[in-house]
């Protein structure tokens, strides 16, 4: 195949537009499809997977090696009754799922599966649409499914739903930040926020100056910008409430969190959101960070097709399963946070860490045209400041706690009384007067009798 060829492959924005209604609808029906069918496949591929980490078969009685399972809860569930709490909005309680499905499959809308291939004659990106500010659209869908969580929550009249729908949002807002700040690191490196042009970009990787030696620096930019790649993958995490994130629909604090009043399809539907949009922000990240369709480095060595055609899509789909495993492997291996630690992690680690690392890159790219030895004395003193601060940096010490005693003597006048502090409680005065004024009552029962 000639370079000129393989080139042209790679989609660009002026690729998109052109294509007939037809072929449109093709791609909208393939990327709903393509939803669904991961979906049906996923639950079957986490009960699976989790049943063998726990050393048990899982699901394997209904269709080949369990795979229709899936199928037969959703239609178990088309069948149960539908209940309306009487307290529900009821407008709300029923669109609530189906913003969460929508926005979780219209984000599919714009993340690339392959290159350009012929569909009945007609040359086109496997890929439904591409805007310059895609990745910004793939935000808008992810923020915008916490919606359908939130009034969700609301509408349905109930405490524990309502403490789920809040909880949604304020772990919506705080990961969002934390994902954003990580794509902030792509554009940098890319130049662009189209996602056909984000995988472009990962195609060959940069040439790099390192002490007069060139070396070709990796094109992936999981590799290339690793902070900003598991930043992005925990707030991932966070984002489509898995576990350990699964806080919103905590069984054991929440009943069900912002579910529990819904049955039946309603139901059905957010459950379908959720594995919707852990196989949305897979291929989502898969885009972003792991070259999109892009064979690995291995297979293109040898192959100079790899590439080409439709076996990108194979490659594509390979990264997405590996990502979708590491969703269940944490499931099944963390146990679920706190929500205080579910907070302060996000806010006091996820984002100073991005931070930081936004500005040394940011700093790195400013000097990439300066001399070699002005390079390296920049990066020193960067690195040597970097080190001081982290070195110097004034720590928090609790403060001690004074002893027992004194404590109990600095309560202020009127304060509850303490209950003893050995442990042993003192009998109780009125158990004492009660033995004490009882009078011994004399049965006479013959010569044997006594005093009792």
């Amino acid at each position: 195949m000639s370079p000129v060829l393989a080139a042209a492959q790679d989609p660009t924005l002026a690729d998109f537009g052109k294509d007939p209604w037809w072929l449109v609808l093709i791609k909208i029906l393939f990327a709903f499809v393509f939803g669904l069918l991961a979906t049906l496949l996923g639950v079957w591929f986490e009960r699976r997977v989790v049943g063998r980490m726990a050393v048990r078969p899982g699901p394997n009685q209904v269709g080949p090696f369990g795979l229709l399972q899936t199928l037969a809860d959703g239609l178990k569930m088309a069948f149960k009754e539908d209940i309306l709490p009487r307290a529900a909005d009821k407008v709300v309680y029923f669109f609530a799922p189906t913003i969460s499905v929508i926005c979780a499959v219209t984000a599919l809308s714009v993340v690339p599966f392959g290159p350009k291939v012929s569909i009945f004659g007609h040359w086109t990106p496997l890929q439904v649409t591409d805007v310059s500010v895609a990745v910004l659209v793939l935000l808008a869908c992810s923020s915008m499914g916490i919606y359908g969580i939130v009034l969700g929550g609301w509408a349905s009249g109930s405490t524990y739903p309502l403490l789920g729908g809040l909880r949604s949002s304020a772990q919506m807002i705080s990961y969002e930040v934390a994902m954003g700040l990580s794509i902030v690191a792509v554009f940098m490196t890319a130049g662009t926020m189209s996602t056909s042009g984000i995988v472009a970009a990962q195609a060959h990787g940069s040439k790099l100056d390192v002490l007069g030696w060139n070396v070709t620096a990796p094109g992936w930019y999981a590799i290339l910008l690793l902070p900003s790649f598991v930043i992005f993958f925990i707030a991932t995490v966070g984002e489509t409430n898995r576990a350990p994130f699964d806080l919103p629909e905590a069984e054991s604090e929440l009943v069900a969190g912002f579910m529990t009043e819904y049955s039946s399809l309603k139901f059905a539907l957010f459950m379908l959101s959720e594995y919707v949009s852990m196989v949305t922000m897979s291929a989502v990240t898969t885009t972003l960070f792991l070259g999109g369709w892009r064979a690995p480095a291995p297979i293109t060595t040898f192959w100079a097709g790899a590439n080409s055609g439709w076996w990108p899509m194979l490659w594509f789909f390979g990264k997405v399963l590996i990502l979708v495993f590491v969703f269940v492997w944490l499931r099944g291996t963390l146990p679920r946070l706190r929500y205080d630690q579910f907070m302060r992690f996000g806010w006091k680690v996820l984002l100073p860490i991005n931070l930081v690392w936004i500005l040394v890159l940011a700093g790195l790219r400013s000097i990439e045209d300066w001399q070699t030895r002005d390079r390296l004395v920049a990066t020193g003193v960067g690195a040597g400041v970097l080190l001081l601060a982290t070195l110097f940096w004034p720590s928090r010490k609790k403060e001690p706690k004074p002893p027992l005693q004194e404590q109990v003597n600095s309560r202020p006048h009127g304060s509850f009384p303490l209950p003893p502090m050995d442990l042993q409680v003192p009998p109780s005065p009125r158990t004492k007067r009660v033995v004490a004024e009882r009078e011994p009552a004399n049965v006479v029962a013959g010569p044997d009798s006594r005093e009792v």
